[in-house]
């Protein structure tokens, strides 16, 4: 069985752990410092904050972004319910917003038309491997006084008209550095801004349960009074540790170089696609760079469900990805109890054509082909 994903981990890899190991500072220390400023400057942002996960940095970046009880944050129907979950988590309500039938991104013109009075942020999620359309997005979050929290979690190393995404007029973006993603530190994330200052500090304290001294300004920096610390607010055991962050530091290096990797296949993908009536093959538009972490494949005609059990017969992993969130049994019920009616027609129709395909930078020729020759022998079949 091919699988939809495989982590590209080696030798470097584990001797960076080992390096950990050695020091004998495998929580909170200097590594996960470093990792947080070579990834900032990757980006193209002045600041990096790391986390055990991106679901923990996008809570982090809500509670610095103000959102509160009654507030609304406004949220693509598309994405993984993590962007909802920690709205919900701030006493906020996610107001889902439609997509672009061809990009499957955040659709800044439903965007416009869900704003009220309780509108107080604006979560553009960059979508499997296409960059939302962030000019536009941040316009409007600027003529309404809105932050905007970019869940960057599928996109690593992805640009938007020449910058990296992370590096962009968002107040905050937040990455996933799970098994599956484009870069892996095994679980993490991290929110990356151009925001200094208090704010930053606030941050680090929230994700080290509310403490004003984490445990590198006690004793991996020069302090008179390293056992000397409080607690200043509420805060959250959302911190990463240098076993991860050892991790982060060698996956970053490879970061473009697998993604580099990921679209040679992609381009295989698309060539063998693009002549079949009844698929759709990604769309890219010409001002962004994507980073496919996902290959998401359209079925224009005939039953996705079919498709997907003709594959897994066949030896090839699928997944569908993206139910939108309103059809999920939670969201359903909290909808309906709170009387809030979700209007997302092209989130409901192209969700049922929607098949993501294995995609990692080991492949090897004989899997891609596999895959294409697979897909391809449904049509004789269906």
């Amino acid at each position: 069985m091919i699988p939809i994903f495989k982590p590209t981990l080696g030798d470097e890899e584990l001797a960076a752990i080992k390096e950990s190991f050695d020091s004998h500072w495998i929580g909170l220390g200097p590594k996960t410092k470093l990792f947080e400023e070579q990834f900032a400057k990757y980006v193209g942002a002045k600041n990096a904050i790391s986390f055990n996960s991106a679901t923990a940095a996008l809570h982090v970046a809500l509670i610095a972004s103000d959102v509160k009880e009654g507030d609304e944050v406004l949220v693509p129907a598309m994405t993984f319910v993590s962007s909802a979950h920690v709205v919900v988590s701030c006493g906020a309500i996610p107001i889902l917003v439609d997509v672009d039938a061809e990009t499957m991104q955040m659709d800044p013109k439903d965007i416009e038309k869900k704003i009220t009075s309780k509108t107080k942020a604006i979560m553009p999620v960059h979508y499997g491997y296409h960059p939302c359309e962030m000019d536009e997005i941040i316009r409007i979050a600027k003529m309404h006084k809105l932050a905007v929290v970019e869940d960057a979690a599928n996109c690593a190393g992805a640009e938007y008209k020449g910058k990296k995404i992370g590096g962009l007029e968002s107040d905050f973006a937040c990455f996933s550095f799970e098994a599956k993603k484009n870069m892996t530190t095994g679980d993490g994330g991290m929110v990356t801004t151009n925001k200094e200052g208090e704010i930053i500090d606030k941050m680090r304290r929230i994700r080290w349960v509310g403490m004003n001294k984490d445990t590198v300004k006690r004793f991996a920096e020069k302090n008179d009074k390293p056992w000397d610390y409080d607690i200043t607010e509420l805060g959250f055991k959302y911190n990463m540790n240098d076993i991860c962050a050892s991790i982060g530091i060698v996956q970053l290096k490879k970061l473009d170089g697998m993604n580099s990797k990921k679209k040679e296949i992609v381009d295989k993908y698309n060539q063998a696609f693009s002549k079949e009536d009844w698929l759709k093959t990604p769309v890219q538009k010409s001002h962004t760079n994507p980073a496919y972490w996902l290959y998401m494949l359209r079925i224009q005609k005939g039953d996705r469900d079919e498709f997907m059990k003709h594959l897994f017969k066949n030896g090839v992993s699928a997944n569908t990805n993206g139910k939108p969130l309103h059809l999920l049994s939670f969201y359903e019920d909290y909808y309906k109890e709170r009387g809030i009616k979700v209007d997302c027609p092209i989130a409901e129709r192209e969700w049922n054509k929607l098949a993501v395909l294995p995609l990692f930078p080991t492949m090897t020729d004989e899997e891609i082909n596999k895959v294409i020759d697979t897909v391809k022998s449904f049509k004789k079949t269906g």
